[in-house]
């Protein structure tokens, strides 16, 4: 199977992308959602031992294939190691059906015009090789929007496209994904500014290129969608952004084309402590319904 059976997997499957990209400030929220607190570890590295268990957990599961699930985001750490004794990627692509993307950015910047940036990536050339050498078909790459500001959004969506380029320069897929805060007052002033700026950057691509983009559920049904129609457009996806799960399926039901790709709503009602019928049972009936949302469309 290619990397064309991927993209077209990509722009036609019918599914959702997990995120299963957890990283740094992130991971001891998630594992304590999993029911594993703080006293479980002593270092990082028994931290992220821990967080591989569950994402191992999640990705071996019976539900968890490209029937429903069509790609997956990984941190590194997940790229450079093993699910169920196979390469995290191959396991993921050959085993389950699953087209895997890999987290890159580094963090962000502290805010600035009603924006946060991406912190530089230092090795970026070297981690994309790497990358590709692994099997992954496509990068994901997050900054934030805290306002309506409109010198800000354009910062951040012209940050996004110039890191895209780069992603795209490995033969890879990038998920340029500005997330627009849900709890700001001028949220739908912001989307709207993102909606052109997308646009704009979209429309200077070379037409042989195609990349994906992440947004917050939009507080207008369909915003978006004269993205998800965009040439230069392989999918749009939707993050939860804080969302509860069952929030975010109402949301994403009503945008038409936009499929799910949610971290925290995955997740949600999963446990270390569930026996692994009951483990399996609560994970295919969330995969069930962020499905059933992402084909309301």
């Amino acid at each position: 199977m290619s990397r064309q059976h991927q993209a077209e997997q990509m722009r036609s499957g019918k599914g959702f992308i997990a995120a299963l990209d957890q990283s740094g400030g992130s991971t001891p929220k998630a594992l304590k959602l999993y029911g594993i607190g703080a006293d479980a570890w002593k270092t990082d590295d028994e931290m992220y031992g821990l967080i591989h268990e569950m994402r191992s957990r999640i990705a071996t599961a019976p539900a968890f294939t490209g029937k429903r699930v069509i790609g997956a985001i990984l941190f590194e750490k997940t790229m450079d190691s093993a699910i169920a004794g196979t390469p995290a990627a191959t396991y993921l692509w050959q085993e389950r059906g699953v087209v895997p993307f890999l987290k890159i950015d580094k963090g962000l910047e502290d805010e600035a015009d009603g924006a946060r940036l991406m912190k530089p990536i230092p090795g970026l050339d070297g981690l994309l090789k790497r990358a590709v050498a692994k099997g992954i078909f496509g990068t994901k790459e997050r900054s934030v929007i805290d306002a309506a500001n409109p010198k800000g959004i354009a910062a951040n969506v012209a940050q996004q496209f110039d890191l895209a380029r780069q992603v795209l320069a490995h033969g890879l897929v990038p998920i340029i994904e500005p997330e627009v805060t849900i709890s700001i007052a001028d949220k739908a002033e912001a989307e709207d500014i993102l909606l052109a700026e997308l646009k704009k950057n979209l429309d200077a691509l070379p037409k042989d290129q195609q990349v994906m983009l992440k947004l917050t559920l939009p507080t207008k049904a369909n915003l978006y969608k004269p993205l998800v129609d965009h040439p230069r457009v392989m999918r749009v996806v939707a993050l939860s952004g804080g969302y509860s799960r069952d929030e975010a399926n109402a949301l994403l039901a009503r945008n038409s084309g936009v499929i799910a790709s949610f971290s925290r709503a995955l997740t949600e009602g999963l446990s270390a402590q569930q026996s692994d019928a009951e483990f399996d049972a609560a994970l295919d009936a969330t995969i069930q319904s962020i499905y059933d949302a992402s084909v309301a469309g």
